[in-house]
């Protein structure tokens, strides 16, 4: 009698993966910002330096000792990254059903086989799920606070720079058609550059935090100069190149959504209503941690364990009693935020 941990194991279910990549779905931004990384166990301590002009170098003397030049500031930040696991099983009744159709030799053994991989890759997928709320957590206000349906609670305080924010009010919110939004963008950019001598070239934001330049006047003076031209649409793109050409800022809307829950209501990753000016390059890494099915189960009989996305551990394993199939999901995984004082964040709108 064919068993189905021959069927459903670590390895069947990561093949299986493998196959779904090259969705259509929106790509998740925060690997291009925050490319993965592992390491060994729990704790993760990154130096974060604190960016500002470069100095002239001293005037030197013949024969004489090099002046010793005082350390620019640097903090070494050091936490201890979060640990997530959960797990669905296919159980005694299920089993025995699969059993059934299995020595029928039934056409619906592939489906059925189809909706159990499908459950575990979704699985998979929600450790995703966690690390892409991080890195937007991070990128909309520059620290992570997590909490779960069970009302576990997580908080990573990063020591984002007051100056690097700023909350917009009354008639300076975009929602104004007057906003003076040229200005303020201008501004943000400036207050960077003379910190840190480093220029913002690049902005996230939403498809609703976008469509508010669409109504300014000031905006649509620069886009629509001629009076025939004042009833055609504005577009994104048209918003997006005024961007590049205004102020050399490339922006990204970014719009893909989670649940809390199955069936729960979708939330977006970046929030409305937020603007955020980045630096080129990457500003952190996403660090994985080493599980504990990673460490003690990978060389043992007791499970089937396979790496997935450089951190994920996916595990199968058989329970005796009640006769059970468990997928288990774990990871342990954190964003570091090294160029942190190069990012700035605007809350354009408030209610």
């Amino acid at each position: 009698m064919p068993k189905i941990y021959e069927y459903v194991n670590a390895n069947t279910i990561a093949a299986y993966i493998a196959t779904q990549a090259g969705s259509n779905k929106i790509a998740y931004l925060g690997p291009a910002l925050f490319p993965a990384k592992k390491k060994l166990g729990l704790d993760l301590k990154w130096i974060k330096s604190h960016a500002g002009l470069p100095v002239t170098l001293a005037i030197g003397a013949f024969d004489a000792k090099a002046p010793i030049r005082g350390r620019s500031g640097f903090e070494v930040l050091k936490t201890e990254m979060p640990f997530f696991r959960e797990a669905i099983n296919i159980g005694e009744q299920d089993r025995q059903e699969f059993l059934k159709v299995m020595e029928s030799g039934d056409q619906y053994v592939k489906a059925i086989l189809n909706k159990i991989f499908d459950d575990a890759a979704n699985l998979v997928a929600s450790a995703d799920v966690v690390n892409e709320r991080m890195r937007m957590q991070l990128l909309s206000t520059g620290k992570i606070v997590l909490a779960d349906k069970e009302g576990r609670s997580l908080s990573y305080d990063y020591g984002f720079k007051a100056a690097n924010k700023t909350t917009l009010a009354g008639n300076n919110m975009w929602s104004n058609p007057d906003a003076p939004i040229n200005a303020q963008i201008e501004e943000w950019k400036n207050d960077i550059m003379s910190a840190t001598g480093e220029e913002l070239r690049r902005a996230v934001c939403t498809r609703k935090t976008l469509n508010y330049l669409k109504k300014n006047n000031e905006i649509l003076a620069e886009l629509k100069p001629l009076a025939a031209a004042q009833a055609a649409p504005i577009r994104d793109a048209n918003i997006i190149e005024w961007f590049k050409s205004a102020h050399n800022i490339s922006v990204y809307t970014y719009d893909k959504m989670y649940t809390m829950t199955v069936g729960g209501t979708g939330v977006k990753y970046f929030p409305d209503d937020v603007f955020t000016l980045l630096p080129e390059g990457n500003l952190g890494n996403t660090w994985y941690g080493t599980t504990p099915e990673e460490a003690d189960l990978m060389s043992s009989q007791a499970a089937n364990v396979k790496i997935l996305n450089t951190g994920v551990a996916l595990t199968t394993y058989e329970e005796v009693n009640p006769v059970n199939v468990v997928t288990q999901v774990s990871e342990i995984a954190l964003p570091s935020f090294e160029r942190a004082d190069l990012v700035f964040i605007a809350t354009v709108h408030t209610a």
